[in-house]
């Protein structure tokens, strides 16, 4: 409702993440888990992890149209790539929750194999663009990234990938420039939010690293 929509935006942003996360929860429709597939009336949902960061990237694709995005892919991204091609889908945008390196760690390869646009908020392109150096830091080498093509925050907070929008919402704090993705399908209570670190299991993401503020 828009009293909901109202408080969840006056609410301070990890409020504000929890407050989106429970009510997607809250309203969305039974799903088959099978893995670490999700299958909902028109959705599919895949994600890996892999180490040593052991953070999740995701394929989510609309069943009907084939039509899909990849987001967050990291050091994981050959995997997510392996299931693009194994279920034939036409991937339309990377969608990046916010510029740390284990989330974006694999934006290269993706933009090589597929060549389609890649989606940031604009107060972490200073991390985005530093990636490699952080790398460095961990003692991983990162393949150099590849220009920001939108920003959320610059008319772009919107994307469409078949029968699915999805819509990016602003939650500083873990990062400058973190966002939570709302996916909304078709189907009545077909809804789905990925996080990035804006959430932990059971936390808020942490906010000691550089950029981060409570």
């Amino acid at each position: 409702s828009s009293d909901e929509r109202a408080n969840t935006t006056s609410a301070p942003v990890c409020r504000a993440a929890a407050a989106i996360f429970d009510a997607n929860m809250r309203s969305s429709t039974a799903a088959r888990i099978t893995g670490t597939a999700v299958y909902n009336t028109a959705m599919i949902l895949e994600s890996r992890a892999v180490p040593p960061f052991e953070k999740n990237g995701f394929v989510l694709a609309c069943e009907r149209t084939r039509e899909a995005v990849i987001i967050d892919p990291g050091d994981e991204a050959p995997a997510l790539l392996e299931i693009v091609r194994a279920r034939d889908l036409n991937v339309r945008h990377v969608l990046l929750t916010h510029g740390h390196v284990d989330h974006v760690s694999g934006v290269a390869a993706v933009k090589r194999a597929l060549g389609v646009p890649v989606s940031l908020h604009r107060g972490d392109l200073a991390l985005y663009e530093r990636a490699v150096q952080f790398g460095e830091f961990f003692g991983l080498k990162v393949d150099p990234l590849p220009p920001v093509d939108l920003f959320y925050d610059e008319g772009h907070d919107e994307v469409t990938f078949g029968d699915f929008l999805v819509r990016a919402h602003h939650t500083p704090g873990h990062c400058p420039g973190g966002v939570c993705l709302a996916v909304e399908g078709p189907a009545q209570g077909e809804r789905a939010l990925f996080v990035g670190d804006t959430l932990f299991k059971g936390s808020i993401g942490r906010t000691d690293l550089p950029g981060g503020d409570l």
